[in-house]
């Protein structure tokens, strides 16, 4: 039997995650079924679950891939602007629609839910060492600690997706984010 190269395998691993982000996009976590994640693949279960042992990997893949995005974007350019690439691109989150779903699953599987942490570890831990780097340049505001800079962001974040995810306006959500930034900022004298 022929050797599959690591090209391919890692063409095939692709394709996986692309069509089942597509496949959680369009019927949540818990409608994601295997047969609908062969259907949007185009591949077999044998052929996704090779690269994955379980639904719950594949899900959470696509986490670690959008949470290690997150956090180099947040890194660079802050939190806002990962805000901001969401609303630019909503089609490359939409997946994130199952966040109800997430919610309940968090609450009632301690696995999932360590899981799951840890996949917004990282993003939050690029923030704060970015607003760190900022407060010490002197462009931050300095009356409120870092980690509840981080806490607000975070919830706007949840906001932002939610909002989404419910197929409400995002118009004027981009002056939410100036707000924000504007927030978060030290007062000029």
């Amino acid at each position: 039997m022929p050797r599959v190269s690591d090209d391919r395998l890692a063409a095939r691993r692709r394709e996986i995650l692309d069509g089942a982000r597509h496949c959680f996009a369009q019927y949540g976590y818990e409608g994601a079924t295997v047969k609908r994640m062969e259907e949007t693949t185009g591949l077999s279960r044998g052929a996704i679950f090779h690269h994955f042992k379980d639904k719950e990997a594949l899900f959470l893949a696509l986490a670690r891939e959008d949470a290690d995005r997150m956090a180099d974007v947040a890194a660079r350019q802050g939190l806002v602007q990962v805000m901001r690439d969401i609303l630019a691109r909503p089609k490359d989150f939409d997946w994130l629609s199952t966040r109800l779903e997430i919610v309940r699953k968090i609450r009632s599987d301690p696995g999932f839910r360590k899981a799951w942490e840890s996949q917004a570890a990282d993003r939050e831990a690029a923030t704060l060492a970015r607003l760190e780097r900022k407060r010490q340049a002197g462009s931050l505001r300095n009356d409120v600690e870092p980690e509840v800079l981080v806490t607000y962001l975070d919830v706007i974040l949840d906001g932002i997706v939610t909002r989404l995810a419910s197929g409400q306006s995002t118009d004027d959500l981009h002056a939410v984010l100036d707000l924000v930034e504007a927030s978060v900022r030290k007062p000029a004298v």
